[in-house]
């Protein structure tokens, strides 16, 4: 996830990210509340390199006025309304706010460069505003301070409006502004730096277009369908390039060990070797930051604000998984070396080569399970599995949709689909959908908030706008664009990104949707993805793109039992990234995340042999984002499964307890703590025994 992809708590995120920014002007004068159709969102997407820079300098202006105008409110006139609300309008509500985020969206997936450039220039002045005028602003810390301490006190305020000025308050403090002058303005100086580097960070993963050329020879095993897709060199030589769907394609199905091997390193190279150094920027400047703020480390300062609370914790979680799931992960390695197809050869030590893991383990399914992965892709035609799809959010969590057209966006296969209560009487939101790739598109797959869910003071809605992005194959005059599995799965988490953002009607913008903690924003995704393994919604969602049928028991019945196979290695993966990122961002200013690497490798993985060229840390785009929260998929995926377990009690179509999920968790997004969310839904504490049950650790 990118920017406002997913936040967490209100203004830590500007240590790493920028939040929005801009004028309350009250509110039915924003530009936000001013939609009222489809049309009047095409109209607030730039159109021109000229309108962005436009729209900067105007609402950047307007911003400053607001400001200023929330700081000269005397203490004795201040109220939630003029001061809290105020300031959440500023971060999250606001013109710019919303134009901020339609420029994120334009770098990310317009076709036009320039058009991209000039975002990115945006971007780059709106985020340092950010920092110097709120995040970083001492008088408007006084003045929400003032409140807190004194009016907020007598003032009737409900539940989210005080955890609101709670979590606010934290915020600021974690910031520094309690800091001497000298002090706040080095730090707002590293802020503004590590905004900047973290965005260049993000560029050029997006912006690499690396690529490998091989002969006919050197693809055997690739059906002739795929390679007729592929583009060919002046010389008939075949281009592969280091996008998802090209990749992962050639890494399961290509018999050809040196193919594997060449595009696994230009793969794990993306970015490098630009990013090495901005990285080493980045953790040398945040280690700064948090000593200045009187944190041992940046992981230190990076998840006091979490769910989890300490390094300390998360260490004590990562090294738990990592011991019940390396036994299993040791054990299926056993059993997929036992087996080796020809074109696979072990390492002198008795190693498998990361570039030979994927085709060993498709080999492997194929000839336990009977999965065909390419096989079983032909029942899941684009179009039918998210109509399908759409049919079960429809049945759980009491929403209807409908599709709407739409032309004139930043490409034209980008779809729209609106969303609305069970009768249809109530807007909940509009969600467009890019699903294939193309060229300087991001490459991975992402939900990216524009507009959040509002419950207005009327009790009428302000309707949430986001974006699904992800990289699907191109259909072709043949077929329609064939999802495998893992690619529904993709669909099913970020559509439940989407989901959470449009029924997560908050009051305060802040707090709505996603905008929750880091480590817990993971969990309404991956437990929809566990509808994925149910015999009855398999064969709901399935459609073979020429008889028609749906998946055959068989096939079904070995897709179930096949979802431990792997278990052990799927999770010693994850802890693996999620102990990268804590130790680049544990104390100390001068790492070599190369080095660090590979320390940690033999450590997590010792039974995999990575070569030289693994360059994980070029191309790991949590980093920036996430800092040292990458332990967040795990942390949240236990609590996915603890609720999946007592749903999957009443039923996966079961609307009555889809109803309670979605009042219970969905509906409150960040305005309430999570863990209280989650008491309350399974009437105890969460539990770790669904999750270990399920991986079979």
């Amino acid at each position: 996830m990118k920017k406002r992809l997913i936040f967490g708590a209100l203004l830590v995120a500007a240590l790493t990210v920028t939040f929005g920014y801009c004028a309350r002007l009250g509110e039915r004068s924003m530009l936000s509340e001013r939609i009222n159709s489809v049309e009047d969102i095409k109209q607030l997407f730039p159109k021109t390199p000229q309108e962005i820079e436009r729209d900067t300098a105007q609402y950047l202006e307007q911003e400053q006025k607001a400001i200023d105008a929330l700081i000269a409110i005397s203490k004795a006139e201040r109220t939630f309304a003029n001061t809290a609300k105020a300031l959440d309008d500023l971060v999250s509500r606001s013109d710019l706010s919303l134009k901020e985020t339609l420029f994120a969206v334009t770098e990310y997936l317009h076709p036009d460069k320039a058009m991209r450039d000039a975002a990115h220039t945006a971007l780059e002045k709106t985020q340092a505003f950010g920092v110097e005028q709120i995040s970083n602003n001492k008088k408007l810390y006084e003045a929400f301070k003032a409140y807190a301490e004194g009016n907020a006190k007598t003032e009737s305020l409900n539940n989210e409006q005080r955890y609101f000025i709670e979590e606010t308050l934290k915020d600021f403090k974690r910031a520094g502004l309690d800091l001497s002058d000298e002090k706040l303005a080095q730090v707002r100086e590293l802020k503004k730096k590590l905004q900047k580097l973290s965005m260049e960070f993000s560029r050029t993963i997006a912006q690499d277009e690396s690529s490998i050329a091989v002969t006919r020879d050197a693809l055997c095993g690739l059906s002739d369908e795929f390679i007729e897709t592929l583009k060919k060199t002046e010389d008939e030589n075949y281009i592969l390039g280091v996008d998802y769907p090209t990749y992962f394609h050639v890494a399961e199905y290509c018999a050809y060990e040196p193919t594997r091997k060449q595009l696994f390193e230009a793969f794990s190279s993306r970015a490098y070797p630009i990013n090495e150094q901005i990285l080493k920027d980045i953790i040398a400047l945040r280690h700064e930051l948090a000593q200045m703020l009187g944190y041992e480390s940046f992981a230190a300062l990076n998840l006091e604000s979490q769910m989890i609370k300490t390094p300390e914790r998360a260490q004590e979680f990562l090294n738990d998984l990592h011991e019940k799931a390396a036994i299993k992960d040791s054990l299926e390695l056993d059993a997929f070396i036992a087996e080796l197809p020809e074109s696979v050869v072990l390492t002198a030590d008795q190693k498998v080569k990361a570039w030979d893991q994927s085709f060993l383990k498709a080999c492997y399914k194929q000839k336990h399970f009977n999965i065909d992965e390419q096989k079983i892709a032909e029942y899941f035609p684009m179009e039918n599995t998210i109509a399908q799809l759409l049919d079960i959010y429809r049945q759980f969590l009491g929403v209807e949709f409908k599709e709407v057209p739409v032309s004139g966006m930043w490409d034209k296969d980008v779809k729209l689909i609106q969303v609305y209560n069970n009768d249809g009487s109530e807007l909940y939101g509009y969600l467009f959908l890019d699903l294939h790739p193309r060229p300087n598109k991001y490459s991975h797959a992402c939900h990216i908030g524009i507009v959040p869910a509002i419950k207005r003071e009327d009790g009428s809605r302000l309707p949430a706008v986001s974006v699904v992005v992800a990289n699907f194959t191109q259909p072709t005059k043949d077929k329609p664009s064939l999802l495998k599995r893992t690619e529904v799965s993709t669909f099913f988490h970020e559509f439940g990104h989407a989901l959470h953002a449009q029924l997560g009607a908050t009051q305060l913008g802040s707090c709505a949707g996603t905008h929750v903690k880091t480590d817990f924003v993971e969990m309404p995704s991956q437990m929809l993805e566990e509808w994925l393994w149910d015999k009855d919604i398999l064969k709901k969602v399935s459609k073979h793109y020429k008889t028609g049928e749906s998946l055959p028991d068989e096939t079904i019945d070995n897709i179930i039992a096949m979802k431990r196979y792997d278990s052990g290695g799927f999770v010693t993966r994850q802890v693996m990234l999620a102990q990268y990122a804590l130790d680049l961002f544990n104390a100390g200013a001068q790492k070599d995340p190369y080095a660090v690497l590979y320390e940690l490798l033999p450590k997590v993985l010792p039974r995999i042999e990575y070569g030289s060229k693994y360059r994980l840390f070029a191309n790991f785009g949590h980093l920036t984002g996430y800092g040292a929260k990458y332990y967040g998929y795990l942390w949240s995926k236990v609590f996915a499964l603890d609720l999946f377990d007592t749903i999957a009690q009443h039923g996966l179509l079961n609307p009555e307890i889809g109803n309670r999920y979605v009042t219970e968790i969905l509906a409150k997004g960040g305005s309430a703590d999570p863990n209280e969310l989650l008491k309350n839904f399974l009437g105890r504490e969460p539990r770790q025994d669904a999750f270990i049950r399920d991986l079979g650790l």
